[in-house]
């Protein structure tokens, strides 16, 4: 018996070294697909709001597996997300494509953000004090900022950020998140344009509704907003129908 007892604690020894050993080769690669997912995702958004890669196109999940060396369920979590998000449409039995809204679909989508963004922009001004507002300016500095010194993609995420941060200020979760898939898929329809005061959401414009905000008045930053969304309705682009190579796009550098 104690020789028994003497090979079971042996064997038990043995027995968590090894799974000692085995979790953080688990953990490295867990980390290691979430660095990818991560990559994959930023890069795909990245070229559809740089108008990369245009409305209706397809994303592949073969292709994104040999780019992005990865999984298919890796591939597929990350167009979920860009599905939620209304940046791509997930159609059975075809796939995956960059969203591609008709124009009656712009049209009411503009339409419902400018009414829930009324909505936001009556509950902020009421609620949210000088700090609350001064972090939205640094947003729109930091905006500029970008724009200025041609960096693009963090430009586009912070002009389609600060409508989101606005509404957060309101503390209502689902109005947050149902601008959120609005604010995503107008913006990736907006035409890409590098004039000042004509780009796909003007630094500036924001800048009036919240010198309007900072003066508490209420109506005058709605009215700003609906102007600002009115332009950005303007700056649509026709629907595109080139087709574009994902390895192009997506696979430099890797």
């Amino acid at each position: 018996m104690p020789i028994q007892t003497g090979i079971h604690s042996q064997s038990m020894s043995i027995m968590n070294k090894a799974s000692k050993t085995a979790r953080p080769s688990a953990t490295r690669e867990r980390e290691s697909t979430g660095a990818v997912e991560e990559r994959m995702y930023q890069d795909i958004y990245d070229a559809i709001m740089e108008h990369r890669l245009p409305p209706r196109t397809k994303l592949t999940e073969q292709t994104l597996c040999q780019i992005y060396d990865t999984a298919r369920h890796t591939v597929r979590k990350v167009l979920a997300r860009l599905a939620s998000e209304g940046m791509v449409d997930l159609e059975a039995n075809r796939g995956a494509f960059i969203a591609s809204p008709s124009h009656a679909e712009v049209r009411d989508m503009f339409e419902l953000r400018n009414i829930l963004e009324h909505a936001v922009l009556e509950k902020v001004g009421r609620e949210a004090g000088t700090r609350q507002i001064a972090g939205l300016r640094r947003m729109v500095e930091e905006e500029r900022d970008c724009y200025l010194n041609g960096d693009r993609p963090r430009w586009i995420r912070l002009s389609a950020q600060f409508h989101l941060a606005l509404a957060e200020l309101t503390g209502n979760a689902l109005l947050v998140e149902t601008l959120r898939k609005l604010v995503s898929r107008t913006t990736l329809m907006i035409a890409k344009t590098e004039a000042p005061g004509h780009n796909a959401c003007s630094f500036d414009e924001h800048e009036t509704v919240l010198e309007a905000l900072e003066k508490g008045d209420i109506q005058a930053a709605q009215g700003h907003m609906a102007h600002h969304l009115h332009l950005c309705e303007d700056r649509v682009r026709p629907d595109a129908d080139d087709q574009f190579d994902l390895r192009a796009v997506l696979g430099k550098g890797l």
